[in-house]
């Protein structure tokens, strides 16, 4: 769930997205539950996910 906040601060999710995906997925009892997850869900978490990696290299400090 940690990601997922990580997410909603960066605005690459929505609240409503945030609050439908950590629903979803504290329903989820297994993994296979989980990738039942709708469409609409699924394609923001992955461009969050992929935005967040296009960042990652910027952002991060040696």
């Amino acid at each position: 769930m940690r990601l997922l906040d990580e997410m909603l601060a960066l605005k690459l999710l929505t609240p409503e997205q945030h609050l439908e995906i950590g629903a979803w997925v504290s329903r989820s009892r297994t993994p296979e539950k989980i990738m039942q997850m709708p469409p609409h869900l699924w394609r923001a978490l992955e461009m969050a996910s992929l935005l967040m990696d296009f960042e990652a290299p910027t952002t991060q400090r040696h």
